[in-house]
């Protein structure tokens, strides 16, 4: 008994029958709300995190490696006491070093956007701003575990904060919310220029003079007139000075405020354009 071969053209027919009926017969999953699709970018950035670790590279030794390196080879030359300047570099380094993982949020913007994932996303159906929130959102866990490592070497080294563990995650806090609306700036500047390189130079080429030209690193009255009445008036020179004062226990409220201020404004004016430049891309 002799047996012929299916049909090829049946067979597929059959197939995209079957698939047809597999579609219409199933319930049509909801959208994904606006919220949960942003988590699910934020556990996105998370996951990259985890399959490539030496990304928390910069958030870990790095940061190590300034307070170690400022504490005792200048600590004796500027305060003439390495834990007098230790006690005074730390709430600095804490803030110099989440600003500048601030950069990296427009660095891995600039990267999707230049490997085409940006399109992919695009053709989703999900609220288009989710994508953006999201990786903010996940870029914030970055800074919160810079901020950690941070806190935990100055108390490995010796240093203790006057207002406790309650005022260490103040200043945390106050950090993390300046450099959210820190990042607004770094996205825009990723969605406008053409390499992940590129946007680093750029980032770092801002970031860095108006980190050193502060009083992370020395008291401004050491310095000429001209640059203290820079340092006193520079938002990051507000944002160690509250930092210092939320860890010691005696913070002043208008330094707290100003620094809340400027994260608003940078969000709000940052914000919007980063998403319109987005929608456009």
């Amino acid at each position: 008994m002799s047996t012929q071969p299916a049909d090829p053209a049946v067979s597929t027919e059959a197939d995209a029958t079957a698939v047809r009926h597999a579609i219409s017969s199933t319930r049509r999953p909801a959208p994904a709300s606006p919220l949960s699709a942003a988590l699910t970018f934020a556990w996105r950035g998370m996951l990259k995190v985890k399959h490539v670790p030496e990304q928390l590279l910069d958030v870990t030794v790095t940061p190590v490696m300034f307070v170690v390196m400022f504490t005792y080879i200048f600590g004796g030359a500027v305060s003439g006491s390495t834990g007098e300047y230790r006690d005074y570099l730390l709430p600095g380094i804490l803030v110099m070093s989440v600003l500048f993982t601030t950069v990296y949020s427009g660095v891995a913007l600039n990267t999707d956007l230049t490997k085409g994932v940006v399109d992919r996303f695009r053709s989703l159906p999900i609220w288009r701003g989710a994508p953006l929130l999201g990786s903010m959102l996940g870029d914030t866990v970055r800074y919160v575990l810079a901020g950690i490592v941070i806190i935990v070497v100055g108390v490995v080294l010796g240093f203790r904060p006057g207002a406790g563990v309650g005022g260490a995650a103040a200043a945390l806090a106050l950090v993390v919310t300046f450099s959210f609306g820190l990042s607004w700036v770094f996205t825009a500047i990723g969605l406008v220029l053409r390499s992940p390189s590129a946007v680093l130079n750029a980032g770092f080429m801002g970031i860095f003079p108006l980190t050193f030209l502060s009083n992370v690193f020395v008291e401004p009255d050491t310095l000429p007139g001209p640059l203290e009445a820079f340092v006193d008036v520079n938002p990051i020179s507000i944002l160690a000075t509250a930092s210092r004062g939320l860890m010691a226990g005696d913070a002043r409220g208008r330094d707290v405020t100003i620094v809340l201020a400027v994260a608003v404004a940078l969000t709000a004016v940052f914000a919007p354009l980063t998403t319109r430049l987005y929608r456009r891309g």
